[in-house]
């Protein structure tokens, strides 16, 4: 077991060498490999070998992806895939049979929550919700068919936080899994796993890739687990491509100093709205104000780069503040070196009903930034002539 540092395991962990013997991994664009002979074939197909045969299933770049993320998480084995919605959806669905259930909580992305809501359904697989200041509520929701308890934390879009460790306890006492998007984290600043998650499920197209150039996620977690996401995942196709990979593995390598600056911005921008009249409240998980203040403390190194605030005046006041921005950007994605503005009422949870809405936290005056690496006070002078 290696005892670098996370930094430098980021930066050294990579595939073995070619013949020649290159410093930095290279591309490996192919989609099959060759085999020495029969019995090598025959051995490769029967698990009996642990090499690549066909990309969808393994490829020396997501290989290396995939073992900086275990390392970093500290996870058993892991699985990457070509979005964080297929990590989403393939995870689930390679643990969950007809009949099944699942206690989520509300406070959850939008096509995440679009995928209990309406498509495994079809399958009879149902969904029990909790809100996240109601985890000791989630062992009422848990039922014989129960296979795992599902959050996020920092949640998507209103960045609270849940107690991570009591999750863990609750999905052992009732032998349930438990199963962390740590997405809005990354795995420098929080390791679920550590808590008592057995699964850990990011978007690497936010903050690992950084630079809003490619979509990739990826499952870690026990290997036990992790084999029947390979085996689903193998034969249904949703594998990371090796360029993605080979991108995404270049990111890991500066992942903690544009995590450092993101978070230094965050706070002195949450720092700011909590002095400005037309703001109603803001949320940071490091602000010192923030009731979460303590809990996020305890769980994540800093406090991440999304900041929720709500403007006085609803869904108009959110509106025309997107409206006002001249430099910052508005756009879908978020954890990208530009600064991102978004409405989550108007835009991202638009479809979704008011009521679950508000279960949410998502108030119709909630703005989401997702705060990039330029100049501070660029940013600041921009959000500020927006709110003016």
């Amino acid at each position: 077991m290696s005892l670098n540092h996370f930094e430098t395991d980021a930066i050294r962990i990579q595939t073995e060498r070619s013949q020649f013997l290159e410093h930095s991994t290279p591309l490996y664009l192919t989609s099959s490999y060759l085999f020495e002979d029969a019995e090598d074939m025959r051995a490769s197909f029967a698990d009996e070998k642990q090499r690549n045969i066909y990309s969808r299933y393994s490829n020396p770049n997501s290989t290396e992806f995939i073992d900086k993320i275990c390392k970093m998480e500290g996870a058993e084995s892991g699985y990457a895939f070509a979005s964080g919605m297929s990590a989403v959806f393939s995870t689930f669905a390679a643990l969950l049979n007809s009949g099944d259930h699942i206690v989520s909580s509300r406070s959850i992305f939008g096509s995440t929550q679009t995928l209990c809501k309406n498509i495994l359904p079809k399958w009879n697989i149902s969904t029990s919700y909790f809100k996240i200041n109601k985890i000791d509520l989630i062992e009422s929701l848990i039922q014989p068919n129960t296979k795992f308890i599902h959050a996020e934390s920092p949640t998507n879009p209103t960045v609270d936080i849940l107690d991570l460790e009591r999750l863990g306890q609750i999905a052992k006492k009732h032998h349930v899994l438990l199963i962390i998007d740590n997405c809005f984290a990354t795995p420098y600043l929080q390791q679920p796993i550590t808590f008592g998650a057995d699964l850990v499920i990011h978007s690497a197209t936010k903050l690992i890739d950084g630079q809003g150039r490619v979509l990739g996620g990826v499952t870690v977690g026990k290997a036990d687990l992790i084999k029947q996401i390979y085996l689903f995942s193998g034969n249904t196709g949703p594998a990371l491509s090796p360029f993605n990979a080979w991108v995404l593995s270049k990111s890991l390598e500066t992942l903690a100093v544009r995590v450092d600056r993101h978070c230094e911005n965050a706070l002195n921008v949450a720092e700011f709205l909590e002095r400005q009249p037309k703001v109603k409240f803001v949320k940071y998980p490091f602000l010192k104000s923030n009731p979460q203040y303590a809990l996020a403390k305890k769980q994540m190194k800093a406090g991440g780069n999304v900041v929720a605030f709500e403007i006085e005046g609803g869904i108009e006041a959110g509106r025309n503040f997107l409206n006002a921005i001249k430099l910052l950007s508005l756009s879908a994605n978020l954890g990208d070196t530009r600064t991102i503005v978004t409405h989550p009422a108007s835009t991202t949870h638009a479809k979704v009903s008011e009521e679950e809405r508000a279960d949410a936290g998502i108030t119709p005056g909630l703005v989401r930034i997702s705060v990039g690496l330029e100049h501070i006070e660029d940013i600041i002078n921009d959000i500020n002539q927006a709110l003016k």
